[in-house]
């Protein structure tokens, strides 16, 4: 039988994903008006690894929390 945890993560899956966008596309811009000349998908991979890194750090501290 399925969690109504996992029910509600299904749930908010959809706005999950929209937001995670919403904020690659926030640096993204903020990248594209600090640097000319821009590589985009060196920015994107650094990008990424930020958000990752910063998940993993999160999910670290609620883990110890």
């Amino acid at each position: 039988m399925v969690k109504i945890e996992q029910l509600e993560m299904n749930a908010q899956r959809a706005q999950l994903n929209a937001d995670m966008k919403d904020l690659v596309e926030k640096y993204r811009s903020i990248f594209g008006w600090d640097v000319p000349d821009i590589d985009e998908s060196l920015s994107e991979r650094l990008i990424f690894a930020a958000l990752r890194q910063a998940l993993n750090d999160l999910e670290g501290q609620s883990v110890k929390g």
